[in-house]
């Protein structure tokens, strides 16, 4: 009978002990797991949007951390750009608002009227993004002749004693010109601004006024 016992209590350790070395080997497995170790500190991708015209990307946890880190105050180049397409936007509203009383083409009323109303709401979204970073308004030393494709006093003068097909093709003439200015600045502000808000606005203008660029050279022919 002792013989027995201790035949039965050996087996009972033996079971235990094969157990107990079972869920270690499990727990150490588990620990020792470099994907799973990984996906526990590190947490799920992140799909962050792209910029105008691109397509989203998917960003490993450290590549989202490190993004949300980067530093995007804005520099000297965002603020005068802020600044001064403000001022360049607004004369562009001033050509626009003559089409109605003197554009004979109706395409041509129409290219000033999708202007203005892309322009406006332009002029207002960087008004808001000066107030929100502590920026100024407009800044008179970089009116007019400072900035690529400004009109001249003189000329928007003439352009407002025209009618018809004289004011049609004065008006093309300047706003293409306008136009390839403000691409001009928001190109520069591309490689010399520091802030993404900035960055895309300068995209929309890009990608926008070069469309109406077209456009505008196919009246001209």
């Amino acid at each position: 009978m002792l013989v027995r016992r201790s035949s039965r209590a050996s087996l009972v350790t033996s079971s235990l002990t094969v157990v107990l070395l079972a869920l270690a080997g499990c727990d150490s497995g588990s620990d020792a797991d470099p994907d799973g170790a990984s996906a526990k500190s590190s947490g799920p991708a992140v799909i962050a949007p792209g910029k105008p015209g691109e397509a989203a990307r998917t960003l490993s946890p450290e590549e989202a951390e490190k993004h949300r880190a980067e530093d995007d105050s804005p520099n000297s180049a965002d603020f005068d750009y802020a600044r001064m397409m403000i001022v360049h936007h607004t004369q562009a509203l001033e050509m626009t608002e003559l089409a109605p009383d003197h554009a004979r083409s109706t395409q041509v009323k129409r290219i000033a009227e999708r202007i203005s109303a892309a322009q406006e709401p332009e002029i207002a979204a960087m008004e808001g993004w000066l107030k929100a970073n502590d920026g100024d308004g407009r800044d008179t030393s970089h009116e007019h002749g400072t900035m690529p494709g400004m009109a001249t006093e003189a000329q928007l003068k003439e352009l407002d004693t025209l009618d018809g097909e004289k004011f049609d093709q004065l008006f093309l003439k300047l706003m293409i010109t306008h136009h390839e200015g403000a691409i001009t600045m928001a190109t520069d502000v591309k490689a010399q601004g520091n802030n993404i808000l900035i960055e895309e606005m300068a995209d929309d203008v890009i990608a926008q006024q070069t469309t109406e660029i077209s456009r505008m050279r196919d009246l001209t022919d």
